[in-house]
């Protein structure tokens, strides 16, 4: 069975301008998007249709295909229908015809790859041609009729029956849809024949119509970023292990006429190392290849041990847990660039801060937020478990 997902993101939006652009948690709302129909591990290929430049160079970096929506499909008045079969016709002509379109919609950024691959599931066991994500409501919906009086649409006015005792009642959210391709190429719309819903938590029902929609999704996946962070972390951390340049610095360096060095660190990072240090039950290291003193220097201000002038790092991260009896399963390791693969490699954590190189951040079971000299020590020390929520 193959599934191809298509993401219609037009670059008009008039409620909030560059809506489909806009960051949630550190990803623009058509990475979201992306990253959860890649990373469900069921979908064939993924491709964004837009007739935005800005959108398309923004799904290319997140790994979708792009598929260039024409102008009379990109209106205000366009179905996303009309989006779907312009996809499916851009597909055909190099021979890619998929048993199953899965459309999703970047305005519901709190969906996960676990929930496309739970939808997928429920609608193959089910045998249904299309499925949908939903919400369970318990509300009372009105509606005024043409002489002015307000009548209940999913209930009668005259009862009020307690939630507990009403009808379970389930609100399409948006998020996601699987539709049986044959079918839809037939009858041009997303329901038909036997449809399914899979059934996602209350906070998935939050819809983004307006900027403060915005910030109550931000406050919402941020903690689930933090919960899905926290469980990618060792359930016993025994060392935390940092690269130097690009994590305690900005990966830059300042030099004199004179050739001396001297680089800019973030004082936020060192006030989370002294207070972390009180409550950490584990070893800290921090491990470079740089040999210029500056990295010693600052390291001796943090009061942290440091290995620098080290080539290959992992030989010496290796020999380090050793000779400490560390297990390097429960290790976590923060690096940015090329050079610290081998040691995330090594480890059970490895964590890439936010401006890394593309091939770290693919290697990281964590990628932060922040990019290095920005406090992202700091960032990485308020996710471990030992940490109290008000320390920093």
């Amino acid at each position: 069975m193959t599934i191809g997902a298509i993401i219609p993101a037009r670059g008009g939006s008039k409620g909030i301008p560059g809506k489909n652009l806009r960051p949630i948690a550190g990803r623009p709302l058509i990475v979201h998007a992306i990253r959860a129909a890649l990373d469900c591990g069921q979908v064939t290929r993924v491709a964004v249709s837009t007739d935005d430049p800005a959108i398309a160079t923004a799904a290319t970096a997140a790994g979708a295909e792009v598929i260039w929506r024409p102008a009379d499909l990109s209106g205000d008045t366009a179905s996303s229908e009309s989006a779907l079969l312009h996809g499916l016709d851009a597909w055909r002509t190099d021979g890619f015809v998929p048993d199953y379109l899965l459309f999703l919609q970047c305005t519901s950024p709190l969906t996960r790859a676990a929930d496309i691959a739970d939808l997928i599931a429920h609608a193959r066991a089910a045998d249904a041609d299309t499925a949908f994500t939903g919400v369970a409501t318990h509300r009372f919906i009105w509606k005024e009729a043409p002489d002015g009086n307000w009548v209940g649409v999913n209930h009668d006015k005259a009862k009020r029956p307690r939630r507990q005792d009403r009808e379970r009642e389930i609100m399409e959210n948006g998020a996601a849809y699987l539709i049986r391709t044959a079918g839809f190429l037939e009858v041009k719309h997303r329901f038909f024949g036997k449809t399914v819903c899979w059934e996602l938590p209350a906070h998935h029902g939050i819809e983004i119509d307006d900027p403060l929609d915005l910030q109550l999704l931000e406050t919402v996946a941020q903690s689930h970023q933090d919960e899905d962070r926290r469980r990618a972390l060792p359930a016993k951390i025994e060392a935390i292990v940092f690269d130097f340049d690009g994590v305690f610095t900005n990966n830059r360096v300042h030099l004199t006429q004179t050739g001396e060095e001297s680089v800019t660190c973030s004082r936020g990072d060192g006030l989370a190392l002294a207070r972390f240090r009180k409550v950490f039950t584990g070893r800290m290291l921090v491990l470079s290849t740089e040999v210029n003193p500056v990295v010693l220097r600052r390291c001796e201000k943090l009061e942290l041990p440091c290995l620098h002038g080290q080539s290959p790092k992992e030989t010496a991260l290796v020999a380090w847990c050793q000779e400490h009896a560390i297990n390097p399963a429960n290790v976590v390791y923060l690096g940015n660039d090329l050079n610290d693969l081998g040691c995330m490699k090594a480890v059970g954590c490895p964590v890439a801060v936010g401006d890394a190189h593309p091939e770290v951040k693919a290697h990281a079971r964590i990628v932060l937020a922040r990019a290095g000299g920005d406090d992202v020590v700091r960032e990485l020390l308020n996710l471990i478990p030992t940490t109290p929520a008000s320390l920093f």
